[in-house]
Parts: C-alpha cells; sequence; structure tokens
C-alpha cells in the first residue's frame, strides 16, 4: 500500500516571544489529525506544518493557534478563520468595506514583497473596531488572521513588528499591573484595616490573563507552562497572605515578558530588515520612455533602467552599461565590483556609477533577498541536536519542578513539624525558580542570532543542525576549480626572445582583440594590467586548432601551441625546455612569432583565488585540515597545491571524492566539503557539511547545507568561527540558566531569598540569556 501523499503549509505566527511560546503552538497543533509533523519558530515567527494532502485542518490550526493567544496568517495564500469566527465565506477580493479604503491593486496571496509580503505581514497593530464589516471578520490577508484572534488572549501579542515596544499591548498591560500596585499601596497607607487584600485584587490585573493562557494551554496538551507555575505560585502566596509580594512577582514577570518581547522582536527584524534594501520603486521601460512602477510588480523579462547611486529593484542581467556595484547588503562583500553587459545584478544592491539597463529575471517574490528571508527564516524552523535535546529536557523538567515544590511545601512540616506558612512560602518561591523560560531559550536565541548573523554577511545555513555540526568539523574537502582557483586562466609568465615582455605582450594582446575566448581575455588583462600600448592589427584570422593570426605594421604575426608553430618556426632546445616545464607545472603555453621567427611565450594557468592561501592558513589556525579533491590532471592539482600548500588528491571521478569523504569519516573524521553546488552532488552529500561556492546565486541558496555567497575562500573560516562562538553563546546560556537557578534554589531553601529574587532568578536569566545571544549580530572584524 502506497503512503499517503503530503504537503507543506506555511504560517506566520504572531506574538510569540519565547521557545516555550513555540512549543506550545507546536503540541496544540501536532494534535490535529491529518499533521504529521510542525515546526515553529519563536524568532522567526513563523510556523511550517506537514499535512496529508487531503486532510483539510486549515480551521483547526487557526483554531488552535488563535485559542492561545497567538495570530495565525497563511504565507503566500488566503489567510485562515476558525469555522466559529468566520461564519460568512464572502469573497472578499471584490467586497467593498465601506468606510475602509482598501485599494490594493495587487494579489495578496500569491505576491510576494521580497519577504514583507502581504499574507505575511503583521497587521495586528490596526485598529478595524471602527468599521462595519457586516457582521464578518475581516479575512483580508494576516489582517483578518489576527483580528480572529480573540482578544482576551492577547497576552503575548505584542502588537506591529515595526512598533516602539512600548506601545505593545504587553507593554499597557505591565503598566496597568504596576499602576494597580501603586493605587494598593496607597490604599493600604489610607486605610490600613483593608490589610493585604488591595494587593491580592493589584494582583489580579497582571495575573487574570495570565491564567486565561494557562488554562488556554492546557486545553491545547500543555498543561505543565510558565503561566501554570505563576498562576499557583501567585494564588498560593495570596492564601498564605504574602499578596504584596505576589503582586510584585506577578509584576516583575510582566516586566521580564515584555523585555523578552522586545528582544525577540529584536532578533527576528535583524534578518526581516534585509527586506527593506529593497526600493519601493522602478523606471520601467515602455514604448521607447520610462515610467515609475511599484518594484513589486514588475515582471520576468521586464526591462528596467537603473540610474547611478539607486538601488537595484530586481534580480536581473545587465543588456546595457558599465558599472561598480555595490553588493555589500547581499553578500557582505565591502568592495564593489565591476559589471557590464551579461553580468547577473541582485535586488537590492546598489549601482554606483552609470545607468544601467536590466532585464528583470525573477519576480519580487523570488528574488535574492526573499529568497535569503524565506531561506533564514525556515532554518530558524529547524532544531539542532541541542535544541531538540533542550526541548526535551525541559518537557520532563517543568512537571519535575512542581513535584520538588510540592515536596518542599509539603515534607518538612509533616516530618519535623516545621511552620506550614513557611515551607509553603519555599515551594512557591521554588516554583518560581524552576521557570523553564531562560533554559528554553538559552538554544534557540543563540541559534536565531547566528543564521542572521551570518546572512547579513552573505554566510547562509539551512538550520541550526548545520550550524551545530560547522563547530565540530576538523577537515574540509575544497574543489580546485573556481573554488580554490579563480575559475579562469590567467598570465603567469612571460618570456621574450631578442624583444622585451611588453612588446611580446603588446603584439599577442593585438590579435586576441575582440575575442571572448578564455585564454584570449586572459592576455588582454595581462596587457591591460601592465600598460602597454596594444598596435592596431589587421587581416586577423583564426587557424582553425591551431591558433590566431594577423598583421601589425606590415608583420606577419602567429599566437598558437609550440607544435602549431613547427612548420613556421623553429625553436632552440632552450625554448623548447622552457615551454616544457611549464607545461609540466600545468600551465597553458602559447607561442609568439613575427614574419616565421619565434619571438616569445605565453604561459597560462587557472591561478589560485588571492584570498586562498591566507584562508587557508586560517582554517589550519582552527585545527582544521584542508584537502584538494579534484578531476583535473595532477599536474595542474599539484602546481596548485604546491602554491597553496594544502594535500592534494587529482584526478577523481565524482564517485572517488564520495569514497575519499566516507574514508574520512571512517577514521572519526567531522569533514565539510566546499564546492560549486552542481558537480559532486555525492561528495557533498557524503558529507557532514556540504557547503556551495562559486556556483552562482540560484546554486548557493537552494543546494548543499550552506552557502557563501561572495565566493570568498576566507569566508569558510568565517562560517566555522561563526558556528563556534554559536556553541560557546549557547554553552554559557545554559550555565547562566541552571546556574542562577542553582544558586536561588539553595538561598531559598536556606531562608535567604523569597519570591521576589525567585522570579528575578527566572526574568534575570531569559534576559540575559537573550541580550547574550543578540550579541552575535554584532559586526564583528574578520567573522
Amino acid at each position: 500500500m502506497n503512503a499517503p501523499l503530503k504537503t507543506e503549509d506555511r504560517y506566520r505566527i504572531t506574538g510569540m516571544d519565547c521557545a516555550a511560546c513555540a512549543r506550545k503552538i507546536d503540541t496544540a497543533v501536532r494534535r490535529i489529525d491529518g499533521v504529521t509533523e510542525v515546526s515553529v519558530s519563536a524568532t522567526a515567527g513563523t510556523m511550517t506544518v506537514e499535512r496529508h494532502v487531503d486532510a483539510r485542518v486549515d480551521e483547526k490550526i487557526a483554531a488552535s493557534v488563535t485559542g492561545l493567544g497567538y495570530g495565525i496568517a497563511a504565507l503566500n495564500r488566503q489567510s485562515v478563520q476558525p469555522a466559529a469566527r468566520h461564519a460568512h465565506d464572502h469573497d472578499h477580493a471584490g467586497h467593498s468595506h465601506e468606510g475602509h479604503d482598501h485599494d490594493h491593486d495587487h494579489d495578496h496571496a500569491g505576491h510576494d514583497h521580497a519577504g514583507h509580503d502581504h499574507a505575511g505581514h503583521d497587521h495586528s497593530g490596526h485598529d478595524h473596531s471602527g468599521h462595519d464589516h457586516g457582521g464578518h471578520e475581516h479575512g483580508h490577508g494576516e489582517a483578518g488572521a489576527a483580528s480572529a484572534m480573540p482578544q482576551g488572549l492577547h497576552g503575548h501579542d505584542d502588537g506591529p513588528e515595526d512598533g516602539p515596544w512600548w506601545a505593545s499591548p504587553k507593554a499597557r498591560l505591565t503598566l496597568f499591573a504596576g499602576l494597580a500596585i501603586v493605587a494598593a499601596f496607597i490604599a493600604t497607607r489610607v486605610a490600613p484595616t483593608l490589610g493585604h487584600w488591595p494587593f491580592a485584587v493589584a494582583m489580579l490585573v497582571g495575573l487574570v490573563p495570565i491564567a486565561r493562557r494557562a488554562f488556554a494551554a492546557a486545553r491545547y496538551g500543555t498543561p505543565f507552562s510558565i503561566e501554570t507555575l505563576m498562576t499557583i505560585a501567585a494564588v498560593g502566596a495570596v492564601l498564605i497572605g504574602a499578596s504584596e509580594e505576589a503582586a510584585m512577582v506577578v509584576f516583575l514577570f510582566l516586566i521580564g515578558e515584555m523585555l523578552e518581547g522586545a528582544a525577540a522582536r529584536r532578533a527576528r527584524s535583524s534578518i526581516r530588515g534585509l527586506a527593506q534594501l529593497l526600493p519601493e520603486k522602478a523606471l520601467l521601460e515602455t514604448g521607447g520612455g520610462t515610467r515609475e512602477v511599484e518594484a513589486s510588480a514588475l515582471s520576468r523579462d521586464a526591462i528596467i533602467q537603473v540610474r547611478p547611486g539607486d538601488r537595484i529593484a530586481a534580480d536581473g542581467i545587465i543588456l546595457s552599461g558599465e558599472s561598480a556595484i555595490d553588493e555589500a547588503p547581499v553578500t557582505g562583500e565591502s568592495v564593489p565590483k565591476r559589471k557590464g553587459v551579461g553580468d547577473s545584478v541582485f535586488a537590492g544592491t546598489i549601482n554606483t556609477d552609470a545607468v544601467l539597463r536590466v532585464k528583470v529575471t525573477a519576480v519580487a517574490s523570488d528574488n535574492t533577498i526573499a529568497r535569503i528571508v524565506r531561506l533564514v527564516e525556515e532554518a530558524q524552523e529547524a532544531k539542532a541536536p541541542m535544541e531538540r535535546f533542550i526541548d526535551r529536557f525541559s518537557r520532563w523538567y517543568t512537571p519535575g519542578v512542581l513535584v520538588v515544590g510540592a515536596l518542599v511545601a509539603i515534607l518538612p512540616p509533616l516530618l519535623t513539624g516545621a511552620s506550614w506558612d513557611e515551607w509553603i512560602y519555599k515551594g512557591l518561591a521554588i516554583l518560581l525558580i524552576g521557570c523553564p523560560c531562560a533554559l528554553v531559550i538559552s538554544t534557540p536565541a543563540a541559534i536565531a542570532a547566528g543564521l542572521a548573523s551570518g546572512a547579513r554577511q552573505g554566510l547562509l545555513m539551512k538550520g541550526g543542525g548545520v550550524l551545530e555540526a560547522l563547530a565540530h568539523i576538523t577537515r574540509i574537502a575544497f574543489d580546485k576549480t573556481g573554488t580554490l582557483t579563480l575559475g579562469t586562466p590567467v598570465v603567469s609568465d612571460v618570456a621574450a626572445f631578442d624583444t622585451s615582455e611588453a612588446d611580446v605582450l603588446a603584439l599577442a594582446a593585438s590579435i586576441e582583440t575582440g575575442s571572448n575566448h578564455p585564454l584570449a581575455r586572459a592576455i588582454l588583462a595581462k596587457a591591460a594590467e601592465s600598460g602597454v600600448a596594444i598596435p592596431l592589427a589587421s587581416d586577423i584570422a583564426a587557424v582553425a586548432g591551431k591558433g590566431m593570426r594577423g598583421r601589425v605594421d606590415g608583420r606577419d604575426i602567429f599566437l598558437g601551441s609550440l607544435a602549431a608553430i613547427a612548420d613556421l618556426a623553429a625553436s632552440t632546445p632552450e625554448q623548447a625546455a622552457l615551454a616544457a616545464a611549464w607545461s609540466d607545472e600545468g600551465k597553458s603555453v602559447s607561442a609568439l612569432t613575427v614574419d616565421g621567427r619565434l619571438i616569445g611565450l605565453v604561459a597560462m594557468r587557472d591561478g589560485p583565488r588571492p584570498d586562498a592561501k591566507p584562508a587557508l592558513r586560517e582554517l589550519a589556525a582552527l585545527g582544521v585540515k584542508p584537502i584538494m579533491l579534484t578531476g583535473d590532471n595532477a599536474r595542474a592539482a599539484n602546481s596548485v597545491g604546491a602554491d597553496l600548500g594544502i594535500e592534494v588528491r587529482a584526478g577523481l571521478m565524482p564517485e572517488d571524492k564520495q569514497r575519499i569523504i566516507l574514508e574520512l569519516q571512517a577514521g572519526g573524521v567531522r569533514v565539510a566539503k566546499v564546492g560549486d553546488g552542481i558537480n559532486d552532488a555525492p561528495a557533498l552529500a557524503a558529507a557532514d557539511v556540504g557547503i556551495a561556492m562559486g556556483g552562482g546565486t540560484d546554486v548557493a541558496l537552494e543546494t548543499a547545507d550552506a552557502a557563501i555567497l561572495n565566493n570568498r575562500v576566507g569566508d569558510v573560516a568565517r562560517l566555522i568561527r561563526l558556528s563556534r562562538r554559536t556553541m560557546r553563546k549557547i554553552h554559557q546560556n545554559i550555565a547562566i540558566a541552571l546556574g542562577l537557578k542553582a544558586v536561588f534554589l539553595v538561598t531559598t531553601i536556606l531562608g535567604i531569598t523569597g519570591l521576589w529574587p525567585a522570579i528575578l532568578a527566572d526574568t534575570g536569566a531569559t534576559v540575559l540569556v537573550t541580550i547574550n545571544a543578540l550579541t552575535l549580530l554584532a559586526p564583528r572584524k574578520g567573522g
């Protein structure tokens, strides 16, 4: 029997601020019949649901998520709503909302604005209360999903992503809770006979939303949530007469949640900010002129003009013009690249000094920046092994905390006759100390920051598992051509006989002028670099299989191999030996004759990238040993290997490269494979981490486990340094979270600290680990 077909749906989730939020949503959605897998990222604010193709689960998913107090909208399609809230199936595309102008002339469901699409855009902060929608929910894009959220469960809703933190509903709730405590303090001073009850009432301002979230979480499969611990501790404190402390504990908890939300939004915006690099307008060529249009409306094959100083509005190919392109926003490369006709350009990069005509090759929803944002958001949903371990641990940890708290509250009074109030108080404090927020967020916060930091430097990784695996790499296998080398020939040597090297270069360049052959381009580039004057040649013609001929100042010029000129000019044994020596080094040798006399030799080779040698030294300093695996002949490979000081295996077929990687792994080595992402697929798949470099943007974004957008060998070392820094942050965060809890656990049992320090142990630890993780986003010299 064939397994049922499956499909994936992606959603934007608003209001999440920590990994505990993501876990509650994961648990709730995973319980729905027809759902087979769920991945939720609090930092990206996204959820991917794998379901059976024939399962109709949209409304159930929406009901579960909104029931927990979060907003939900489908990405790249119409947003979904719970059936109870969406009784009327109206066609909103043609439905007029009186008094509310929706002048949108494009399809929200399928038109992605470079990571800033209306299907995924958070409109939860827009006030629709004053608009009459005819008695049905506003089902337009994510606004509809947000407005379908039950108003009493907005405890985690931070409001609009781009709004100030202090304007969020959570900040307002915290303010009201603080004012209620101030009012309770005044009331107890004015009427002392009221006792602690004014503080109990003040506590309810903050506790009621928390308790409602606790009940909702329990209903959807998460009975042991942070809100549950908080509710039990606060109610218990009131029952033993500690209402002042209960009110302050709830207030401090709300402050901590507000700070968590602000930090989560900071991490989320660090990658979504890439979408802001795209210009809103583009100059579209139409009928001999240009007109300004929305960049998001550009179609494939449209032709746009890009003026000096403008950001390029779409991925494309240059049709005319030549300019230096600043690609730093996309690749992290600080030096602008000179590009001309036929070269590819990325959306969001900056044209610096000339007008360009560009043919659009990707719509807004599929340009480079949109795909980077999408890739990183999806990567943040993919849990690393460390994160999965912490997640499993926390599922047992929270119930364990409840048991320990109960034993601390009950056993001493029962066994030793100690004061019930004293030990119940200590048991309640232990519940607060044991809140798992700091521990649960310690890993995903660091991984999300590491992924976002890498993306901003042109270093892409497909998930926390890749980030973690890179930290343990001890060997790296490189391709040669286009990876360690430039992939194009360069002139390496010039020998002149009875003339100057400059004259040899000038004459060779003269008959190669206008040719697009790689060897011709190498000679022309060397001539330009050397500053020689290139004379005008006439009667230029290709001699099939032999070389090029022409006339310069009445002299017959021929450029070809030594074998090809054998019947034109004789070479001395010394000249033949020099040519043979260069050939043995893997170089291509061309001979130049003038009127039948050999006057020079030009050697060309695929030279190493300028940064390859220092990059390999960096890897060695990190304890990572490189090896070159290439299909090229041994002479050429060994020549490059000798220059770079790297071990070489040459003449390999793709299956040979895979075999070598498997042999290294069998010896206990963690291996990364760096290649162009197209060739050597078996080797890339076999390696612990496959890294695409040099194969073009499409390949870099779609293949391998990690991708380097700016084609620098040095970025391999940067990837490994970033992954190791991220793992250090994770270990530091776990130590902070558990260390603070251990300290306060001991001091609480000894009676040194109480409820206030207990909640600070959790809130403080959560804020500390989040800030520690966000330091990965800070620019760092050398990666």
